[in-house]
């Protein structure tokens, strides 16, 4: 036998119309809802007779409970203040537009159903086995799986109520998320989803259909009704607007939207201000932003042009050396992620290395660069001459920005990290580059012998041509090379999404697979997308598990 089941109609009829018509084409003998009628829309007394015209079998869901109570609130299980808010208003709304009739019919609705369908053991339920209102995410435990099914014990278990749809196999037990027909399940796509089942002879199967309606019609009905635009939005785009924090890492990082704007203040020890509300993006006035493009995922690729260098500086994050296996970006996939990162919105570009001067091909990726996007190229300068300052020097008036390293105001304290000799050459660099009216960034890494240095460094920059504001002092990072400094993490840094190639990274100062295998997201040709996805997802999980936001630690100025 094949069955049709969908969830959530959430006073949807333009769906709930849309399912059954689909589901009778894809010669479903049953159809079933499995609850959640109100919420979200404007018109649930419109579900009442397409339901019962069309002999759509139903278990209540938390909606419909409460609605037959009239209960004060939806129960639905959200935890966060702001997710409540938005789940009581339209909760509201549903209650004082539901008529009593259908209310009462509701409230003679089981809260689960146990079928035998074709020899198979079929239960229905809203949430889970475990609770009417429990989100069963795809990305639980395989614990938290595996209870779920041992409190049903069913060879299929059918649930809603989390609004995404799934299917996977716990045991020998099959379990399909049907998803919702109400709203999109936050994939940007106006279409919504439901499960047809296959019961038989045979193993039991699930098809997730995706379902398209007249999502126009249902937005005009909620704008009539007085409904927020951020639900209206939702329909329309579909992205989800509201009621995020319920969403997992996983799930979250997955839609457009990641963040409350108005995210409180954690204090703790790895948000240094605590949690300062991204500024809009473009304007934007909505309650809800994505992570990336604001303070806490800029929107900065970095690209490791490759890892040689003519250097061994003791501290070096990445353990750079002309020892060190080059791993050099051809020009080829550097221009594939240079058009990758327009794409997806990055508005700079940090190339580094190892030291990028040694590239063969740099003047070719520099001109790649900045005719995409402004470029800051970090180089130790101490190569700034010849030929390769005439070939950078035909780039200059681009949009490039030049970024140096200078340790110590005297030759002895930059030189004992970085090799004798290079405090010279590195100042030689910095005054041609000024000399040409473009004097770099210089940045100094901050250590117990070069602290009392950070005065007379600015003084001898001042001196050469490099204005006061082109200093930063930053922290030395225990990373690569590096026995000592600052702990950085994935858990405790912002991220700088970074290419090398190995693959994505999390954050420049970790980009070296040997020396930071945790800071590394996914092997080579993984797409900046999915990059930003992994970051997102981490960052989220980070946050999550503790309620804290973690601190930038920059590389660039």
């Amino acid at each position: 036998m094949r069955i049709a089941v969908c969830g959530g109609a959430y006073a949807n009829p333009y769906a709930l119309q849309a399912f059954v018509d689909d589901a009778r084409r894809h010669g479903c003998e049953r159809l079933y809802c499995l609850g959640d009628l109100g919420g979200f829309g404007a018109d649930v007394d419109g579900l009442w007779p397409i339901l019962s015209s069309n002999d759509v079998v139903c278990v209540a869901g938390n909606y419909d409970v409460a609605i037959a109570r009239a209960d004060p609130d939806c129960g639905c299980g959200y935890h966060d203040p702001r997710d409540n808010a938005f789940a009581q208003l339209i909760y509201d709304h549903t209650l004082a537009h539901t008529g009593r009739r259908f209310a009462a019919w509701m409230g003679g609705l089981p809260t689960q159903r146990r079928l035998r369908i074709g020899g198979t053991d079929v239960h229905l339920v809203h949430g889970s086995p475990l609770a009417l209102n429990d989100f069963w995410w795809e990305s639980r435990t395989e614990e938290q799986h595996r209870q779920r099914v041992a409190a049903s014990g069913a060879d299929v278990i059918l649930c809603t109520h989390s609004g995404l749809p799934w299917q996977r196999r716990v045991g020998a037990t099959l379990v399909v998320n049907v998803g919702v027909i109400g709203k999109p399940a936050n994939d940007g796509r106006t279409s919504v989803w439901y499960a047809v089942l296959d019961l038989g002879r045979r193993a039991p199967r699930a098809e997730l259909v995706r379902l398209a309606y007249d999502w126009r019609a249902q937005a005009r009905s909620m704008r009539a009704a007085g409904l927020p635009e951020l639900f209206v939005e939702t329909i329309e785009t579909g992205w989800w607007t509201t009621c995020l924090e319920v969403l997992p890492p996983v799930e979250r990082a997955r839609g457009r939207y990641h963040l409350y704007r108005d995210e409180p203040a954690a204090g703790s020890a790895k948000s240094t201000d605590g949690w300062a509300p991204p500024e809009p993006l473009g304007g934007d006035t909505r309650p809800v932003t994505p992570l990336f493009g604001t303070t806490w995922f800029p929107a900065r690729l970095w690209l490791y042009t490759n890892f040689h260098c003519n250097l061994s500086c003791d501290y070096c994050a990445v353990a750079s050396s002309p020892r060190a296996a080059p791993r050099t970006l051809t020009p080829q996939t550097f221009r594939y992620r240079v058009e990758e990162a327009v794409a997806e919105g990055f508005t700079e570009l940090y190339l580094t290395g190892g030291e990028p001067l040694l590239h063969p091909d740099l003047p070719e990726l520099l001109e790649t660069a900045t005719a995409a996007l402004p470029t800051t190229l970090l180089t130790n300068a101490m190569l700034l001459r010849g030929r390769r300052l005439a070939r950078l020097t035909e780039l200059i008036d681009r949009p490039l920005t030049i970024q140096t390293s200078l340790d110590g105001a005297l030759a002895a304290t930059h030189d004992a990290h970085r090799g004798t000799g290079s405090w010279q050459r590195t100042i030689e660099g910095i005054a041609r580059l000024a000399d040409l009216g473009h004097p770099p960034l210089v940045a100094l890494t901050e250590t117990e012998k070069n602290r009392a240095e950070v005065p007379a460094v600015a003084a001898l920059l001042e001196r050469i041509g490099v204005p006061a504001d082109h200093l930063v002092v930053r922290p030395l990072l225990r990373r690569g090379a590096s026995a000592g400094g600052v702990e950085i993490g994935d858990d405790s840094s912002i991220p700088e999404l970074t290419v090398t190639t190995d693959g994505l990274h999390w954050h420049p100062a970790g980009a070296d697979v040997a020396s930071s295998p945790d800071m590394h997201l996914a092997g080579p040709g993984t797409a900046l997308a999915e990059g930003k996805r992994l970051v997102t997802e981490r960052f989220l999980a980070a946050r999550l598990a503790d309620g804290t936001i973690p601190q930038p630690v920059n590389c660039a100025i």
